[in-house]
């Protein structure tokens, strides 16, 4: 896992990056040393064209990452307590991005597990938050470049993935386009996180008086 995948990867449409992500490996060094996750489940949003995404209404100063380079970072805190992880993908001004929802620990297991100590193995990153927890991510990381070899985020090739074990879904917590199936995960992989649909919040009927 040592070849770090250039920038061409990234620079194509978001829904050929996303599935292409599976058995790819993230890694972080950090002074404490390096966490790196083998990718197991992956969630495509296509920027303007897709309603889901945070991109969709244009460009903000949250969202500016989005729009371009592909091949880099883009970080948001979300809840009011998580952070979340993607990589932008297609060219300039498409503000399309993956975003990064499970893994497998592959290296620095030790550190991720002090990160996460209530944690199992298998939980450690499974989830966007628990991901960026393990790999100790935050917005300070916000448009870091992940093709470059000097970089503390990086992307590296990983083991190929056999397309035929990858399923398709749909998105995770999203009301609109709900139903377009770009969540891609590794079928049968332990890590890859629980399928919880958006569920609307109940509006409290008026008191009685």
């Amino acid at each position: 896992m040592s070849d770090l995948l250039d920038r061409d990867f990234f620079d194509r449409p978001v829904e050929e990056v996303a599935p292409a992500l599976l058995g790819q490996v993230f890694a972080h060094r950090t002074d404490e040393g390096e966490v790196a996750v083998r990718l197991t489940e992956v969630e495509a949003y296509a920027g303007p064209l897709d309603p889901a995404s945070h991109s969709y209404r244009g460009r903000t100063a949250r969202n500016a990452v989005m729009w371009g380079p592909p091949g880099h970072a883009y970080v948001y805190f979300t809840y009011g307590m998580h952070f979340c992880v993607n990589l932008v993908c297609g060219p300039d001004g498409t503000a399309s991005a993956v975003l990064l929802r499970a893994g497998e620990i592959v290296a620095g297991l030790d550190l991720a597990r002090s990160r996460r100590p209530r944690s199992t193995v298998r939980d450690l990153a499974r989830g966007p938050a628990r991901l960026c927890q393990a790999l100790a991510i935050d917005r300070a990381h916000n448009g870091l470049d992940v093709c470059d070899t000097g970089s503390p985020l990086r992307i590296l090739s990983g083991d190929a993935v056999d397309p035929a074990g990858i399923r398709t879904g749909p998105r995770v917590g999203v009301t609109a386009a709900k139903d377009v199936p770009w969540r891609f995960w590794i079928d049968g992989d332990p890590t890859v996180s629980q399928y919880r649909p958006h569920v609307p919040r109940r509006r409290r009927p008026p008191a009685q008086t």
